[in-house]
């Protein structure tokens, strides 16, 4: 069968010719360029079937730009914060914070400024190796060097046409690394760590020399391909990162000691059984057990926020029972200051401050607080009502939380820190740095809190100007106008729990919104995030550092120093119905908690494994209100009752007026936080010379002391003899009588004085400036 084609010029002058078994016919003109088309078609397909194997190689070989050009970028510094990944940038070029975003990426590298920053025809020509090798001038310094093994790899995906191979790229799943946690002994000085990626398809590869390792501290120095090699002795994290996967190294680098041998002190519980297995693997000996007194003080600061009455102290020392400690920690757990004090704690966490919630809301709130705590609330309760709360913020107490939380951003932050321990402030604008949270899981949860909003039914603020001030009643409700926009997309964020469900998923019965929904799932015994930073917490104020520190900063960077630990203390709270009381308990029964704070030869340098306990500076309301026990006399402020301590004052600092009492001054000074953010460490225990003259010659100490209605004037007045005299100053002041030795030193300076009273005061003065009082032993 033949076909035919009419010529195409419409001229008689043509010719036929056979193609694929058709014949067609064709002008002459048209017939030698079709000859000519051929040889060449033919001629180019035996070069692509010769060529064949070539592209099949080279395709083996091809660069991904997800898999091996963002880890190059990324290990290179380019990313970092300081540098190209930047909010802004440097030198007009932007990369994603850490490689968050590899469309932004690949985007600013091949059509920003026109794509003049790679040369497809030339790659070494291209403006990213000549600047990353210093070939041109580059304020970052050189980030590769010429023809080693990156340069290379970025020239050859370069040469290959910088494709983005976003739709066909594997992703990583998971990073393997090896050690987790070791132990080092001298003389032994360094540790190889391996790091293996999972992918998508099942695949792995070794990534040691394409992680990148971020060490905590300076205590050790990591290479490029996760050698690490200690500086000095101690602990350290590793933080090893690939692509958007990372894993915590904990190393400790020990000394030998070839003599040590361990003291096998007896375990209370299982905290002692967690934290003497690990100084004994860290070759440390726990400090002995502290002295009564010690013991006896520690414990009154810790659950009373006061110092122990001189019979208080007389009457514990002279008991001879075995279990008088454990029967302290019962009697004092009972006592109203316990409530006092650990309600003081819970306002500075949940922002009692006078501008938002005013004076009524204050009491409202703090009211419901100290009931919360003298009712042994349930810690899960709490939480639940707080964040469930809507209604009148001067009825239904809980709602100020909202209140002073006006923002979405606001809300959402401050509840995942407080109760989960997840600082989210970085994700605003950025993936998480250094945690698993994306701009997406932050704006989703943002979104849970979008729609409080309040009625403000009357605001008499003292100042018009001050946008923050509020006095009067609010309404706390929930509005259907309001949404929350993920500025990443430009679309309403979808209203999700922190890496959870999505509200719309649960199918919430009549009655119930996602605040109750918030309320079930963050107190929920599935959700261990909540169990472990209460247990943590309260770890934290009985010793001075919490397992995870800071307190409230959960991450796979910043992991707790006793994992298993941290973990039974979470298992411990939550299976005793959140109870405060049980917890602090047990903690306080422990060998660890009554450990002395006089270090050994092996313990001396450890910071924060517990061998021994931490001295810390008494807080400002402990140090105020144990100086006007130990004088016995009450402080006087201002519009207060007779006896009002001040741990038991409502308001934080005033941060925003003049500072006119005394009490104010002293309080501001020792590091009574303002109640502006929802964290424990924004309280100051930071030791300044303003709080030297404060304590040295301050006008409230002095008052203290010359006030005729305080302790010295009965022992001025008596006609005991100076040994009893400065007996009961011992007691009265650092809970103990005093030595031999301070005896004869005071008589000695006492036994020519003209004024009794004089030579009492600056006795009084001594004590109450000596370390011995200023501080937790």
């Amino acid at each position: 069968m033949q076909k035919h084609v009419r010529c195409i010029a419409n001229k008689s002058c043509c010719d036929s010719i056979r193609c694929f078994g058709y014949l067609y016919r064709v002008p002459c003109i048209v017939k030698v360029s079709l000859k000519i088309i051929g040889k060449t078609l033919v001629f180019a397909m035996f070069a692509l079937w010769v060529t064949a194997p070539l592209f099949a190689k080279e395709d083996r070989d091809a660069v991904s730009f997800r898999m091996d050009v963002m880890p190059l970028l990324s290990k290179a510094g380019c990313n970092a914060g300081t540098c190209h990944g930047n909010a802004n940038g440097k030198g007009g070029f932007k990369l994603s914070l850490r490689g968050q975003d590899p469309d932004l990426d690949w985007h600013a590298l091949t059509r920003d400024q026109s794509g003049r920053r790679v040369n497809i025809l030339e790659s070494t020509n291209s403006l990213i190796l000549l600047k990353s090798s210093t070939r041109l001038a580059h304020e970052g310094g050189q980030r590769f060097r010429p023809n080693s093994d990156s340069w290379k790899l970025l020239a050859r995906w370069i040469a290959h046409g910088a494709k983005d191979d976003g739709t066909n790229a594997l992703t990583s799943v998971s990073l393997e690394v090896t050690p987790k946690e070791r132990v080092i002994i001298e003389p032994k000085r360094d540790l190889q760590i391996q790091a293996r990626a999972i992918f998508s398809d099942g695949s792995h590869r070794d990534v040691s020399s394409e992680a990148v390792y971020d060490p905590s501290n300076f205590l050790v120095t990591v290479s490029a391909d996760g050698l690490v090699t200690s500086q000095r002795l101690g602990e350290t994290t590793v933080n090893v990162r690939f692509l958007n996967l990372q894993m915590p190294v904990r190393l400790a680098f020990v000394p030998k000691r070839p003599n040590f041998k361990w003291t096998q002190p007896f375990e209370n519980n299982f905290v002692d059984q967690q934290v003497f297995g690990k100084l004994r693997n860290l070759r440390m000996n726990p400090s002995d057990l502290c002295a009564d007194e010690v013991f006896l003080r520690r414990a009154s600061l810790d659950l009373l926020g006061l110092i122990p009455s001189d019979l208080e102290a007389r009457l514990f020392l002279a008991d001879p029972s075995i279990d008088k400690r454990k029967k302290l920690v019962d009697t004092l757990l009972k006592r109203p200051e316990f409530t006092d004090f650990w309600a003081l704690k819970w306002a500075d966490l949940l922002k009692l401050e006078e501008r938002q919630l005013d004076a009524k809301g204050m009491r409202v709130f703090y009211d419901w607080i100290h009931k919360s705590i003298e009712d042994n609330k349930p810690l899960d309760q709490f939480a639940r009502e707080l964040v469930s709360a809507r209604g009148s913020t001067y009825t239904n107490a809980p709602a100020n939380w909202y209140r002073a939380n006006r923002t979405p951003t606001q809300r959402a932050e401050n509840t995942a820190q407080l109760f989960l321990g997840a600082r989210l402030n970085c994700a605003q604008c950025h993936n998480h740095p250094f945690e698993r949270w994306t701009q997406d899981d932050y704006h989703n949860w943002t979104a849970v809190f979008a729609r409080v909003d309040y009625q403000i039914l009357e605001n008499k603020r003292s100042d018009e100007n001050d946008k923050h001030e509020f006095k009067g009643d609010q309404i706390v409700y929930l509005t259907n106008k309001a949404s929350w926009t993920n500025p990443r997309i430009g679309k309403p964020a979808t209203p999700r729990l922190l890496g959870g469900a999505v509200i719309a998923d649960l199918k919430l019965p009549d009655g119930r919104d996602e605040l109750d929904a918030l309320g079930d799932w963050l107190t929920s015994r599935d959700n261990g995030w909540f169990s472990k930073m209460q247990a943590n917490r309260i770890w934290f104020h009985l010793m001075g550092r919490g397992l995870v520190d800071p307190v409230d900063d959960f991450r796979s960077s910043n992991p707790p120093s006793h994992p298993e630990l941290l973990d039974l203390l979470a298992k411990e709270l939550s299976s005793n119905s959140f109870n405060l009381r049980h917890l602090i308990r047990l903690i306080m029964n422990s060998r660890t908690y009554q450990l002395s704070s006089e270090p050994n030869e092996t313990n001396r340098e450890d910071e924060g494994n517990y061998s021994h306990n931490q001295v810390r500076r008494l807080s400002a309301e402990q140090l105020l209100d144990s100086q006007s026990l130990a004088l016995g006399v009450p402080l006087k402020l201002k519009d207060q009752a007779k006896g009002t301590r001040v741990s038991q004052l409502i308001e934080g600092r005033k941060f925003y007026k003049p500072l006119k009492t005394q009490e104010d001054k002293f309080m501001a000074t020792f590091g009574k936080p303002a109640r502006l953010v929802c964290s424990e460490s924004e309280r100051s225990n930071e030791t300044t010379m303003s709080q030297a003259f404060q304590l040295l010659s301050g006008p409230l100490l002095n008052g203290l002391l010359t006030s005729k209605d305080n302790r010295l004037e009965k022992l001025a007045e008596g006609s005991m003899e100076w040994t009893v005299g400065l007996e009961n100053l011992y007691w009265s002041t650092l809970s103990r009588p005093p030595t031999g030795s301070e005896i004869k030193l005071l008589l000695d300076r006492v036994k020519s004085t003209q004024n009794k009273r004089i030579a009492l005061e600056d006795m009084a003065w001594a004590l109450i400036n000596s370390k011995e009082f200023i501080f937790r032993r």
